[in-house]
């Protein structure tokens, strides 16, 4: 109960810490891009710093719960050194994104996407270095520390359930990007009131909530079965890049829900495009042999 008592403080602070630096991140950035600095981030919504503002508050508070929960090591949250780390991630960037890729390539076909007149290709740039941040850093925190903190007091199912639910919910609860028009001092508190909004949609529940879900379990079953993070993060990284590369490449032309949402990662064939990359991974397993304990 100490742990889950931490552990909801720690999510209580990040978000609150999100919620008041969001809208100076947002007003910084508008102040460089009419100075000439960084003019592409000028367009991107406020909803956008909110989640950046987040992610910072979660690295910032990242060290004091290790301390509350005395954590020393990784082998405290049952972690062992990896010697095929290099393996791992690039198995996992393949089985992740080629399913993927091959999704689009099959919408394309459909029409259900269109290839854009013109790719801006420094946008994919930016979606790769995103996949390279934003996937070890989310992989630390949620098949780290969160995964490795239910493990203390559960079996793995329920501490594979319950961090899937957590990393589903996360990434669920997303405000509209209508919701702040106009940037104030509250606006961050707004975003999180707003949050809750899809729960009211059943399709998007079972187009987004559904996979998301999925995606967690497949990373935490990679995470258990090597005791290492590289192969969730090489999966992340994939979907990451394969998801946002694609939509700078080409546009969604129908909505299409509950079997396709708003990108490549939701919805119930992108649902089933996760259950072919699970599939791959343990014919991986089973080639390669399990180093879990």
């Amino acid at each position: 109960m100490k742990d889950a008592a931490r552990l909801l403080g720690y999510f209580a602070a990040t978000v609150f810490f999100g919620a008041l630096l969001a809208p100076l991140l947002f007003w910084k950035v508008q102040w460089l891009a009419t100075h000439g600095f960084f003019p592409n981030l000028a367009h991107y919504r406020f909803e956008a710093f909110f989640h950046r503002a987040v992610m910072l508050g979660a690295i910032v508070f990242f060290w004091p719960l290790l301390r509350g929960l005395r954590i020393k090591n990784r082998s405290d949250l049952g972690l062992a050194p990896n010697l095929h780390w290099r393996r791992d991630a690039g198995i996992g960037l393949l089985i992740s994104a080629v399913p993927l890729l091959c999704c689009g390539i099959f919408l394309l076909a459909l029409n259900v996407y269109g290839l854009r007149a013109s790719v801006h290709w420094p946008a994919i740039g930016q979606v790769l270095l995103a996949g390279l941040f934003v996937a070890p850093i989310e992989e630390a925190l949620f098949r780290g520390l969160f995964l490795g903190v239910l493990l203390r007091s559960n079996r793995p199912l329920i501490a594979t359930l319950a961090s899937a639910g957590i990393f589903s919910i996360v990434h669920f609860l997303k405000a509209p990007n209508e919701t702040n028009i106009v940037v104030t001092w509250a606006s961050g508190f707004n975003s999180i009131a707003h949050s809750f909004a899809q729960f009211t949609e059943p399709m998007l529940m079972l187009a987004g909530f559904a996979t998301l879900f999925l995606l967690g379990c497949i990373l935490a079953d990679a995470r258990l079965r090597t005791r290492s993070l590289w192969l969730p993060i090489g999966l992340h990284a994939g979907w990451i890049f394969v998801s946002g590369a694609f939509n700078k490449i080409a546009h969604q032309q129908m909505l299409a829900l509950p079997w396709l949402g708003k990108n490549l990662t939701i919805g119930l064939l992108p649902l089933c495009v996760g259950l072919i990359s699970w599939a791959l991974l343990r014919i991986w397993f089973s080639h390669v042999g399990s180093r879990a304990h």
